[in-house]
């Protein structure tokens, strides 16, 4: 599973609309390079290391699929956009904007244009402060500190006046008022990296499709007619027991559920797989557990044409899957359209995903939520 990565930067700004330079700052993380999850309070500071008018500084933390260098060259893109010009030399000066990268999950990189840990840190009492208001027992991968041990032992004593709170960018997407959201798409859609993004970003719990797992795959696609049955059988057997057990253990430390999967793709599957009169007795079968199952709050459909589904199919190299024909992938398709528009009470998006990388481009990512939060605004 390619899980994001945990990062905190420090902002800081001592010139021209000093909280508005943090905003617009955070909107441009947000929008064009990294998800923002939280944004510590806004402390005024003094100039620190040379006489200048004091800094508004916070700390944001954010998620990203991307390493630390591709990360910095998107920072340096954001400052330049602002105004900022770093100058050759050492000396500190004043400056629109400020971003640094404090701590990357818990690495250790000391290049030539990048050390993370940042270096100073844990003298910086303008970095502490927001810091422990936002992970006060983030530990130091270096020091084997937390930021409260830090922010207790820092010999900066210089005054750090709370001034502002900035909301979070993701707080305007309600999605903690479901229960039980689920993703789905064909073959290659990227339903279980949306749902893995979704997770982290908004604190839910995951529900996977345990299809890796199953002994019969490899084997359906070498010789569908032969194997089709007892691979549905099966797909169906583990769903429903995934489905009940997972939705029935709460977990007090998560908002909500989201699963890369909803049970009725089994009959989709099905009826393309299946001969006509496996098909009968699978529905039979179907409709029975069917009926007993919770039914997703929310239902998205991530669709992507044929040829990119063939494309993301081939990147992701899983042997079994390389032979998988285009018109296989066309009737699955079909399948959950005609699903969908039956569907007069199931809270349905349909989101056409093929033009879109909500991995690389964070703008498709954004856009993805935003389109969520205007289905959500129908619903009330």
């Amino acid at each position: 599973m390619n899980f994001q990565n945990q990062i905190v930067l420090s902002l800081g700004t001592n010139t021209g609309e000093k909280l508005a330079n943090l905003e617009r700052c955070i909107d441009l993380i947000h929008h064009k390079a990294v998800t923002v999850i939280a944004v510590s309070p806004v402390y005024e500071t003094p100039s620190w290391g040379f006489e200048s008018g004091s800094f508004y500084n916070c700390v944001v933390l954010i998620h990203a699929h991307k390493t630390p260098h591709q990360l910095l060259k998107k920072i340096l893109k954001i400052e330049r956009e602002m105004g900022r010009v770093r100058s050759a030399g050492t000396s500190y000066e004043d400056r629109i904007i400020d971003i640094d990268i404090i701590a990357f999950d818990e690495d250790q990189i000391d290049t030539e244009s990048l050390t993370i840990p940042h270096q100073l840190m844990q003298h910086r009492r303008f970095v502490l402060q927001p810091l422990v208001d936002l992970l006060p027992q983030w530990r130091h991968p270096k020091l084997y500190k937390t930021a409260e041990e830090l922010l207790a032992h820092c010999s900066d004593s210089s005054d750090c006046i709370q001034v502002a709170n900035l909301k979070s960018r993701l707080s305007s997407i309600a999605l903690n008022q479901f229960n039980y959201i689920a993703i789905e798409g064909n073959i290659g859609a990227g339903k279980t990296t949306l749902a893995t993004m979704m997770a982290e970003d908004f604190n839910a719990k995951t529900v996977y499709e345990r299809f890796a797992d199953n002994p019969f795959l490899p084997k359906f696609y070498k010789d569908q007619n032969r194997y089709a049955f007892p691979l549905e059988m099966s797909f169906l057997a583990d769903r429903y027991q995934q489905i009940a057990d997972d939705l029935s253990q709460l977990d007090l430390f998560k908002d909500f559920v989201v699963a890369d999967y909803h049970i009725f793709k089994s009959l989709i599957f099905a009826k393309v797989t299946l001969a006509e009169d496996e098909f009968r007795l699978y529905n039979t079968l179907f409709s029975i557990i069917y009926r007993e199952m919770p039914k997703p709050d929310l239902y998205i459909y991530l669709y992507q044409n044929t040829e990119r589904l063939l494309q993301n199919i081939r990147k992701r190299g899983r042997s079994y899957e390389q032979e998988i024909p285009a018109a296989y992938l066309e009737k699955i398709n079909n399948g959950y359209l005609d699903f969908i528009k039956t569907q007069q009470n199931l809270n349905v998006l349909v989101l056409d995903v093929s033009d879109l990388d909500f991995v690389k481009n964070q703008s498709d990512y954004i856009y993805i939520l935003n389109e969520i939060q205007k289905k959500i605004t129908t619903l009330k």
